[in-house]
């Protein structure tokens, strides 16, 4: 099994994109340029937690820089199997091609329970030293996640700040 030094990396987690104040273009413009500074400060594992929104373009952006950085390695975290199911095809599309490039998938929960978004969350932070995100400060999964990492010491990138 391949191992990974927490060091080095790095976990995304932000809004869905209808809570979120900018456009995808903006977005994404924000997390390429923190993915280029994570990268030239020498991170090269990243954890995309494959949600809808901020998850997915991050993962996208880093299969571009797959080609600058062929060491980048790729973590997908998802809360359990089935869980974009009923998504738009372009989205399913997507969400496949993150998921088939990544050198690793981690499994909160075999099947969907009311914690099993939490517990990805948790696994994220715990296995990350930076959180890049897309934060506004309202209420729910990403500002938990934020709080979790802040009770952790992580550093916090807030590309809305």
């Amino acid at each position: 099994m391949e191992t990974f030094d927490k060091s080095t990396q790095c976990c995304f987690t932000g809004h869905r994109p209808e809570k979120l104040n900018i456009s995808e273009e903006e977005a994404k413009a924000l997390l390429c340029s923190a993915i280029q500074v994570a990268l030239d400060r020498g991170y090269r594992t990243f954890i995309t937690g494959m949600a809808k929104g901020v998850d997915i373009w991050a993962g996208e952006l880093l299969l571009d820089f797959k080609n600058v950085y062929p060491d980048i390695k790729l973590i997908c975290a998802l809360p359990y199997p089935s869980f974009y199911r009923g998504r738009s095809k372009a989205e399913q599309a997507a969400y496949k091609k993150i998921l088939s490039a990544a050198n690793l998938v981690h499994m909160s929960y075999p099947s969907y329970s009311p914690l099993s978004y939490q517990s990805r969350n948790m696994w994220m932070v715990d296995n990350s030293s930076l959180v890049i995100t897309l934060f506004t400060g309202e209420t729910g999964g990403t500002r938990n996640t934020i709080r979790y990492a802040e009770s952790q010491g992580l550093e916090i990138l807030n590309l809305l700040n």
